[in-house]
C-alpha cells in the first residue's frame, strides 16, 4: 500500500501501523485504531489510504456505527 517516495523531501513512504490516530471531519475528529498509515522515514510526513479517508468520512457523516466514543476535554488557553 505505501512504500513511495515522499513528496516533501526525499525520503521513503513506508507502513506503520500505529494504535491511534486522530483525523479531521468538517470540523470535528474521528479516531480509528490500530490503523495501518504511511510515514516517510525522514521528515514524518503522514499519508492515508483513500480507504481510510473514506471510512472516516462515513463514520463523521454517521453512516456506519463505531464501536464507542470518547469523551474529550477542551479548554481555551489562557496564559497565566
Amino acid at each position: 500500500m505505501y512504500d513511495f517516495s515522499c513528496e516533501h523531501c526525499a525520503g521513503t513512504v513506508r507502513e506503520r501501523r500505529v494504535e491511534r490516530e486522530a483525523l479531521r471531519h468538517k470540523g470535528d475528529f474521528v479516531i480509528l485504531e490500530d490503523v495501518p498509515i504511511g510515514v516517510c522515514d525522514v521528515c514524518g510526513a503522514r499519508y492515508f489510504h483513500a480507504s481510510i479517508l473514506r471510512r472516516v468520512a462515513e463514520i463523521g457523516r454517521g453512516t456506519v456505527p463505531t464501536q464507542r466514543t470518547l469523551e474529550v476535554p477542551l479548554d481555551h488557553y489562557a496564559p497565566a
